[in-house]
């Protein structure tokens, strides 16, 4: 592998790291949430920049992640990003105590993203904006507003503000 290469994979495999830690996950937890299709020794040596990740594996592996491949790949250098976009993430464990009535079509929202996911934390559950925008389709308000409903309920981090003013 060329240096540049290397030095690439390298930069690839700490992006890896950091959405893996992001969401909690060790190495073991990985294999174990994904059945087995992803191997901790396999995922460790993407994220070392040892071993070279096929653009199938990269879509899969962001899939298991429920991040767009974007979100996976280094920077490149590009001018204008200090910090990526911060991530909209729900607050499971607030959204219970959120009356149904409000909160149901969410909450049902939430649990068919985790189902197909196979992720079953409760605690917390990325999503993307696309998902935002679906959700602000059934609540019948703009995504900033629901954004801001989601915000007041405690059900989304405050910084999200920002990923919604940005597109997500």
């Amino acid at each position: 592998m060329s240096e540049e290469g290397s030095g690439y994979a390298k930069a690839l495999g700490s992006r890896l790291r950091a959405i893996r830690t992001q969401q909690g996950l060790s190495l073991q937890g990985v294999e174990q949430r994904s059945g087995g299709q992803w191997k901790a020794v396999v995922v460790g040596s993407y994220e070392r920049g040892d071993r070279a990740v096929t653009v199938q594996r990269l879509a899969e592996l962001a899939d298991f992640y429920g991040v767009p491949v974007s979100a996976l790949l280094p920077d490149g250098g590009s001018a204008g990003h200090s910090e990526p976009p911060p991530k909209l993430v729900l607050d499971l464990e607030r959204l219970q105590s959120v009356p149904s009535e409000k909160a149901g079509p969410l909450a049902r929202y939430a649990a068919t993203i985790q189902t197909q996911r196979g992720d079953y934390n409760g605690k917390v559950l990325s999503i993307r904006s696309d998902d935002l925008r679906a959700l602000a389709v059934i609540y019948d308000l703009p995504p900033q507003q629901l954004a801001e409903e989601l915000i007041s309920w405690g059900v989304l981090d405050p910084d999200a503000r920002r990923a919604v003013a940005q597109g997500g």
